[in-house]
């Protein structure tokens, strides 16, 4: 199985230009699957929301949809790292409430690390969670939780203004004591630029090949997910139309009286029977 991922095995695979492999996670059985194939982390992602909730943003997301699939996660992973993100409204309030919040991920929901998305602004509040021995992932580009602010799911750091801003967030949340960084939707030059100013690792989706790792959405990888995925995804598998089409034939089956066969059905003993009747 080797040995368990910690918030210092990332940060050395960075130093040994090792690549790091991030997926999200949302129940028991995919989490052991990903993590005997060898991820090295595992978000709980509050696209838990869109992935499995049926939402339209991650922004409905609570805390405690969060809590209950970390728990689930946390029991399957066995050696990767368990990130969980913390929802909208869950560390913007207040320093406090952060703590609180990040610190039931940990302690109930039995996460090693949480994700908060946002720069400068959060900065002070990544400092405190570090400070009381919560580890922090942090997450530039483009936010999903901000998304209605945003106006979509664009591009960021497009224009000078805007990739200079990108950066002195990344600076400032590795200076905050964040122990990694995702970095999402950003043109690829400025991810690279990024990565090789920090010293903690970047984790890039959709920011090109030139991160210390990447991440996806396990769904989006897996063909799993309804509808046209985004561009930066590569389809490693199409299980949809595998399990559409593996259903199709069960319901053709029971409807013909095809299923259950003999060898699905257990026998009662003969003298049993006849004793019934």
């Amino acid at each position: 199985m080797g040995e368990r991922v910690t918030v210092a095995t990332v940060q050395r695979m960075k130093r040994e230009g090792r690549r790091i492999a991030m997926l999200t996670a949302y129940d028991y059985p995919t989490a052991r699957l990903l993590d005997e194939a060898g991820v090295d982390i595992l978000l709980v992602g509050d696209s838990v929301g869109m992935a499995v909730l049926g939402y339209d943003s991650t922004v409905p997301v609570t805390l405690a949809d969060i809590l209950h699939h970390t728990r689930a996660v946390s029991r399957g992973a066995r050696r990767a790292l368990v990130v969980a993100d913390m929802p909208f409204m869950t560390y913007q309030v207040s320093e406090e409430e952060a703590l609180r919040n990040a610190a039931r991920l940990l302690q109930e929901g039995g996460a090693q690390a949480v994700k908060l998305e946002g720069g400068e602004a959060i900065a002070p509040t990544v400092r405190r969670l570090v400070a009381a021995g919560i580890p922090v992932m942090g997450h530039v580009g483009l936010l999903p939780q901000s998304v209605h602010a945003l106006g979509g799911y664009r591009v960021q750091g497009k224009t000078e203004a805007a990739a200079r801003q990108l950066l002195r967030d990344a600076e400032a949340l590795a200076a905050a004591g964040a122990f990694a960084i995702v970095l999402e939707l950003i043109p690829r030059e400025l991810a690279r630029l990024v990565t090789e100013r920090l010293p903690i690792p970047t984790i890039g989706i959709g920011a090109g090949p030139d991160c210390d790792g990447q991440v996806l959405v396990v769904h989006d990888m897996l063909g799993l997910y309804l509808g046209k995925p985004p561009r930066f995804v590569k389809r490693y598998a199409d299980l949809a139309t595998a399990v559409t089409r593996a259903v199709s034939e069960y319901v053709a089956e029971v409807r013909e009286g095809r299923f259950p066969g003999p060898e699905h059905s257990v026998e009662m003993p003969a003298e049993v029977l006849e004793r019934l009747y």
